[in-house]
């Protein structure tokens, strides 16, 4: 019998679950140990990171042939512009970042991989991999806005984007079902490829973090 998208997910999420906890910068800020200067350089990597992804989204949706996966992605679009311009005010409030190396590339591949995505992921199976780790980034968001309150004394203006990204959207997975079911009934999603894409993927979002976490040990 053919599985479901959900039970595929939940497949894949269970086996990135030991891993999402290596996260090393997310505990020193919920604890208010990291430096200050930390945010600066959050603002200034995910104000590159959003407008590439912005691209990379619009890329994907724009190389579905199928009309579930198309409207995932060109749903995800939109939301990147709009963090985007949330920064701003991060960025006012935590001043300029004067990290040795800028942009870095422990943060910066992350989205080369999104990138990379766009131009040779299968759909389906991209999407598989991309919403499967959806979850623990926005538990990191909330944790971060959380410990930006308690701790360093950022309003919700300078939080709105970890705000953002830690708000529950059940829309984004009913897209994302649909576009992975859409792909499990049509034979197109390949399991093994959902699950490299979602593995890579945890893999460079766990980069971001800790290239900022060796650079800002508190």
């Amino acid at each position: 019998m053919t599985r479901s998208a959900r039970e595929l997910l939940d497949e894949i999420q269970k086996e990135l679950a030991p891993r999402d906890d290596d996260n090393r910068l997310v505990p020193l800020i919920t604890a208010g140990r990291a430096p200050r200067a930390v945010f600066a350089a959050l603002a200034a990597e995910e104000k590159r990171i959003t407008l590439s992804d912005w691209r990379s989204f619009h890329a994907l949706a724009a190389r579905a042939d199928e009309p579930n996966a198309r409207t995932f992605f060109g749903g995800l679009a939109p939301g990147e512009q709009q963090a985007n311009g949330m920064l701003d005010a991060l960025i006012e409030a935590a001043g300029p970042d004067h990290g040795k190396e800028r942009p870095r590339a422990g943060c910066q591949a992350y989205p080369a991989y999104v990138a990379w995505l766009a131009l040779n992921g299968e759909s389906s199976a991209t999407a598989a991999g991309i919403f499967a780790n959806f979850a623990a980034f926005g538990r990191y968001c909330k944790d971060v806005a959380a410990g930006m309150r308690a701790h360093y004394g950022f309003g919700d203006d300078a939080c709105a984007f970890f705000d953002f990204f830690a708000a529950n959207v059940p829309e984004i997975e009913e897209q994302a079902l649909a576009a992975i079911q859409a792909g499990i009934d049509a034979h197109r999603l390949d399991a093994r490829e959902a699950h490299l894409y979602a593995r890579l993927f945890q893999s460079y979002e766990l980069q971001f973090w800790n290239t900022l976490a060796d650079e800002f040990p508190g």
